[in-house]
């Protein structure tokens, strides 16, 4: 929509917020009369200066690669002129995230309930409140991070300092995922934040309106020169040359990025889906346990990565464990969970008709199966007599649909779990501390979790990441900021005591080196040797 303007654009708010210039225009931000937040583009046409807005609903202008490269060298300038190093300024960025979250909670609500169909208690529960979380650990405990750490010192370093900085990278690119759309985004951005990073985000296209609304919003609460958000397809941009790069997806893509990433030598932290198992012991409370499963698996309509892919379920328990799941369904969402507003829907007809078509050709439906297209519903769906060659078995489940494997006892399960890839998540329900003991420590897993699911990777104060096929790296809490940062060894040495550590130098003799090996055997056992040196 286009307009003569006369005499400017600027007419049209009543507070600018900022103005941008560009190849294209000038972009302007800014409060109108009603006080609702608006963005303009003027340009000159036709020897006039028209002026397009965009409301809130309305498609955001893709990013296209040459406004990010020039978005990343704004970013990259203002890194280099320190504006980030400062506790203050990292403390006023992530209080302006918990403001931005706080203001706009009903906006986020929205955007999640058009995106997904999340309901608002998942919205503001799984998405909002993990983040605020995140940031206010981090606004607590900033100080400390940032603070060196100092290592132990030995006799040849008694009057020496040895210590270790975290440095920020520079400018990290953060790549969330259509599961958890404001989570994967803005939980990484807290690490990068407090790290004292610029950062560029991109959200995922798959979830339009909430990738929309940080586009929006972002700019008028976080630092314009530092953090960016960009609606552009993320291969061609990783190509740029980050100091790190973030990514929370699926393995496919993920490995396109760390490939393109390493062109650059860029370091990645990847965060990646899998087939998550889930082992029910005969030992168990079978009603406790399938509430927990079936909370954890159809939240969201099933579309995370960290919930149970499939459950091996002991084979005398099998049948009432899938009876008790079948309750768990009606009582959480009905005996219709289409007419249900605590269930959700799949993003798009892509992720639907994949869900579908591997659904219909895995196993017998004993729970579910109902599919709508028209409304990308999928009914919650449990599948018995599933086998490890199905479709179901061979490929990533970001749907509501969980399949049941019986094995005969422990061994069986592990044994099953450590011929596939590593997962990002293992969960084992048993009141045997025995059976725990040995899921967690003969499997290998990004994380772990008895008696439970999903919560091991909500703590600030445990790290959550992959192992092998499903990621590398890690963060939350003080572990985003060391993913973050660049931990830099430093030693404060002053020019005294050359009587000693003229032994290393040239011309070499005998009778020097062997001194040199009498110190290294003394030190040998405590801090390496030749601290002679």
């Amino acid at each position: 929509m286009s307009s003569p303007l006369s005499p400017s654009p600027h007419r049209w708010f009543t507070a600018l917020r900022r103005t941008e210039r560009s190849s294209s225009g000038e972009l302007l931000i800014g409060i109108n009369m009603s006080g609702k937040t608006r963005v303009c583009y003027s340009c000159q046409r036709n020897g006039r200066l028209t002026c397009r807005r965009t409301r809130l609903g309305e498609p955001c202008l893709k990013t296209y690669p040459l406004e990010c490269e020039g978005l990343l060298r704004r970013a990259r300038v203002t890194f280099q002129a320190g504006r980030t190093l400062k506790e203050s300024f990292r403390v006023a960025q992530l209080e302006a995230v918990v403001r931005m979250l706080e203001e706009h909670e009903c906006d986020f609500v929205d955007a999640l309930g058009k995106d997904l169909h999340k309901p608002r208690f998942e919205a503001v529960v799984s998405e909002l409140i993990l983040v605020k979380n995140e940031a206010l650990y981090a606004i607590n405990n900033l100080k400390k991070w940032m603070q060196p750490q100092h290592v132990e010192r030995n006799l040849s370093t008694t009057l020496d300092e040895c210590l270790m900085v975290s440095e920020p990278l520079g400018v990290v690119f953060i790549v969330g995922t259509w599961c958890s759309p404001v989570e994967t985004c803005l939980v990484p951005l807290v690490g990068a934040i407090a790290a004292g990073n610029c950062a560029i985000i991109s959200p995922s296209e798959c979830t339009a309106h909430t990738a929309e609304l940080l586009h929006r919003l972002i700019p008028l609460y976080l630092d314009n020169e530092c953090f960016h958000v960009i609606l552009a397809g993320t291969r061609e941009v990783v190509e740029l040359k980050f100091d790190h790069v973030f990514f929370t997806g699926n393995r496919s893509e993920g490995t396109r990025i760390a490939q393109a990433a390493a062109r650059t030598l860029t370091p990645v932290t990847l965060i990646l889906g899998g087939k998550n198992p889930c082992y029910v012991d005969q030992d168990c409370d079978i009603a406790t346990t399938a509430q927990r499963i079936a909370w954890a698996r159809f939240h969201n309509a099933g579309q995370s990565l960290v919930a149970p892919f499939y459950i091996l379920c002991h084979t005398t328990v099998t049948a009432r464990l899938v009876q008790a799941l079948k309750c768990c369904l009606t009582q959480f969402y009905g005996c219709d969970p289409r007419e249900s507003s605590s269930y959700g829907r799949m993003v798009n007809l892509d992720i639907f008709n994949r869900t579908k078509d591997m659904l219909w050709r895995s196993g017998k439906v004993a729970v579910g199966g109902q599919v709508i297209e028209a409304e990308k519903y999928i009914a919650p769906t449990i599948l018995t007599e599933v086998t490890e060659s199905n479709p179901i078995m061979q490929e990533d489940i970001f749907g509501p649909v969980l399949p049941v494997l019986t094995v005969n006892n422990v061994d069986e399960a592990i044994a099953f779990i450590n011929k596939q890839e590593k997962p990002l998540c293992v969960y084992a329900y048993s009141s045997n501390s025995k059976v725990i003991t040995r899921l967690m420590s003969e499997t290998s897993s990004g994380s772990f979790c008895s008696n439970d699911s999903i919560l091991q990777s909500l703590m600030v104060a445990l790290p959550f990441g992959g192992v092998g096929a499903s990621g590398m790296g890690s963060y939350h809490g003080r572990y985003s900021f060391d993913t973050f940062s660049h931990r830099k060894s430093c030693l404060l040495r002053s020019t005294r005591f050359e009587c000693v550590t003229y032994l290393r130098y040239p011309p070499y003799e005998d009778h020097n080196l062997s001194l040199m090996t009498w110190a290294s055997t003394l030190s040998q056992k405590s801090q390496g040797w030749c601290h002679i040196l």
